[in-house]
């Protein structure tokens, strides 16, 4: 029975490999979806692993420092120090702004003291030694010695970074903390959160702190309903390709109406046709994950930010795809079990 149905296949090749590809299609817009929801997920640790910090110290009741405008005076920074079990404290600003220059484009800003807690990583050049110089991520897509205008601010650019964005792949660029102060508190000593190496037994009156795990709790909050959206998307496709799958197998079912009439005639039993059936929507199934793991390489450098698709992703695209197979056979089932071996001999 497994060789009528590679057969079958064969002599079908047409229409299977419009399926396949159309599958494909559909299988390689999961893969992205889940490479985007990975990427969402990835991005708050990852900026917080990049600043360091055992602890943020932030306003009373505040919900974090990426998505509240609270602020607390910079020099609390030095009282926070001398707390015990801190070994050092620095004040860091958390800004969104727009960058002017050389384009415009939404930018975060990350003010941090020279020397201190929040330096940013680089894959190119320096860190910044003095006011008026910049690290920029590399997705901005500029070079050593490069003018940038922000905040009202002008910039030369230092060092690059790569993969420091926040916010749906928001490029992120690091300031000196007075330049980061000048832009968002007109030069006022203020900073958005105090950064601690080690942790206060108790932090100041009025402040609360913050581990790294409520930080990036309270970063991924704003993206929640995006994440669910795209995880409601990606059923949706699951269902597409069940629904392209069925269709296929179930016309196949129907062009082979007497070639099963004549199995179930010499004895053929109806497990062996669901078996044959089966077959034909595994292999569709599982040729058509194999191309959209290329067709995902191919499109994931077309989206506006990263694409993270995880190993696992892949392990699961060839599961739930065979699995996908396997629910879309039932659809010409019914036809290859409901055929009248009478019509092998001509029968109505």
């Amino acid at each position: 029975m497994w060789l009528i149905s590679i057969r079958d296949l064969q002599f079908r090749r047409r229409r299977f490999s419009i399926a396949v590809a159309a599958t494909a299609l559909v299988f390689a817009m999961t893969l992205l979806m889940a490479g985007v929801s990975a990427s969402l997920h990835n991005e708050p640790r990852r900026i917080t692993d990049v600043i360091g910090a055992d602890s943020w110290i932030v306003a009373k009741g505040t919900a974090g420092p990426f998505t509240a405008a609270t602020v607390v005076p910079a020099d609390a920074a030095a009282a926070i120090a001398a707390a015990p079990g801190v070994e050092t404290a620095d004040p860091l600003v958390i800004l969104h702004s727009a960058m002017r220059e050389p384009v415009d484009r939404d930018v975060n800003v990350i003010g941090y003291r020279i020397g201190g807690l929040g330096a940013p990583p680089l894959t190119a050049g320096r860190r910044p030694r003095a006011p008026g110089e910049v690290v920029a991520d590399s997705l901005l897509g500029l070079e050593l010695g490069d003018g940038l205008a922000a905040g009202g601010q002008q910039f030369e650019v230092v060092g690059i970074g790569d993969g420091i964005t926040y916010y749906f792949g928001t490029a992120t660029i690091f300031v000196p903390l007075e330049d980061a102060q000048a832009m968002g508190f007109s030069g006022k000593p203020l900073a958005t959160t105090i950064v601690t190496a080690g942790r206060a037994s108790s932090p100041p009156q009025g402040l609360d702190a913050l581990g790294p795990a409520e930080v990036r709790a309270d970063l991924e909050r704003p993206l929640a309903s995006g994440t669910q959206s795209i995880d409601f998307i990606s059923v949706l496709l699951w269902f597409t390709a069940a629904g392209i799958i069925g269709s296929i197998i179930y016309l196949s079912a129907l062009d082979r109406t007497r070639d099963f009439a004549v199995l179930k005639a010499t004895g053929a039993p109806n497990r062996a046709l669901m078996i044959g059936l089966a077959l034909q929507a595994i292999v569709l199934s599982v040729a058509s994950a194999a191309l959209a793991i290329v067709l995902a390489q191919v499109l994931a450098p077309a989206f506006p930010f990263s694409v993270e698709i995880p190993l696992r992703s892949y392990v699961y695209l060839f599961l739930i795809a065979a699995s996908v197979g396997l629910v879309a056979s039932l659809a010409g089932l019914r036809r290859a079990v409901g055929v009248d071996p009478a019509l092998a001999f001509g029968g109505a």
